[in-house]
């Protein structure tokens, strides 16, 4: 029989299980008596874990959620994603939560054992994190937690809105979906006044409370991640184009990214890509990875990265001057 402090280590860990345990369920796992198991939820009752339990043929013992947070077990794969979270956390994204993320990440840190600590830093040193932007704005922790309760209770939002250009206006929307890119959230959501969906950055969000009336949860448009990636893109495009591309608007769309720029079907063998980029330069590489699919594609405007391109077609030219032809040979039957 284990002792009773182990006995309890074993009971709460057990109990953390989400399921309804029989006290003989429990008796056998601990082999010891339902009597036993009585006493002993009780004293988890008096160290403040809130253990709930109903009888009859059907009842039994279950963890709920109590007025405070007593200790937690975890497992060794938990206390990794947890190790693992923290980290993130404390390396900033979220106004307000880098210095309770490093004190709760010390806490569990002084107690990791060797193994899994080793499995942690093997993770964090051979993890590469894709960041859209890692110099953006951070997120106060209140809104973020406020607009994804919204989103979970189907509740309109109502806030004040900075955009792009400095202009504040107010909105008043149904939210559906918190995206994270990099440093930077953004909110989707379906805006009552102009009757159409809108991605917003959340950091620009100014919430009014109370909150809205509960509304009816609509069905989302398309897949929001991609949503919010064209239109993140779109509307940080200094130069634009309309590439008129010699390929099936669907061998395309696998593989370009959504970032990339919207597709028009044309006809069954040419799409246009509507695409953009910072600079001409930057505009040039991205089309430029369309040969690299081996697609045929047309460029005729803006001015800036016609004459970009025409200047590396001549610089491509120039550097395999003096190269020789080579040709595969073919064997004859």
């Amino acid at each position: 029989m284990l002792e009773t402090s182990a006995r309890l280590l074993r009971l709460l860990s057990l109990l953390q299980i989400p399921r309804d345990w029989s006290g003989a369920d429990l008796a056998e796992r601990l082999e010891v008596s339902t009597r036993t198991v009585r006493n002993d939820i009780e004293r988890l009752r008096h160290l403040g874990y809130p253990v709930h339990g109903t009888r009859g043929s059907a009842g039994g013992y279950r963890l709920g959620a109590g007025t405070s947070l007593p200790p937690l077990l975890l497992d060794d794969e938990e206390a990794v994603a947890v190790t693992v979270g923290l980290r993130t956390a404390a390396g900033g994204g979220i106004a307000g939560v880098e210095e309770t993320s490093l004190r709760a990440l010390a806490k569990l840190e002084q107690v990791l054992p060797n193994r899994l600590r080793r499995r942690v830093e093997a993770l964090q040193a051979y993890t590469v994190s894709v960041r859209g932007d890692d110099t953006g704005p951070r997120v106060d922790a209140e809104t973020l937690t406020m607009i994804a309760a919204a989103c979970r209770d189907h509740q309109q939002l109502r806030f004040e809105y900075r955009d792009h250009d400095g202009g504040d206006s107010r909105r008043v929307v149904e939210p559906y979906r918190l995206v994270n890119w990099g440093r930077r959230w953004y909110l989707v959501a379906f805006d009552i006044d102009r009757h159409a969906w809108r991605t917003f950055r959340v950091d620009r969000i100014t919430p009014k409370t109370p909150t809205g009336s509960r509304f009816t949860p609509r069905e989302l448009p398309e897949d929001v991640t991609d949503r919010v990636t064209r239109g993140v893109s779109a509307a940080a495009w200094r130069f634009r184009a309309s590439v008129t591309v010699h390929a099936p608007a669907a061998f395309l769309s696998a593989r370009i990214p959504p970032a990339a720029g919207t597709i028009e079907a044309v006809d069954d063998t040419t799409c246009v890509l509507h695409t953009g980029a910072d600079t001409p330069q930057a505009l040039a590489i991205n089309i430029g990875r369309l040969g690299m699919h081996g697609i045929d594609f047309t460029v005729g405007d803006p001015p800036e990265l016609v004459e970009l391109l025409r200047s590396l077609a001549d610089r491509y030219l120039r550097a395999i001057a003096g190269a020789t032809r080579t040709s595969t040979p073919t064997t004859g039957g």
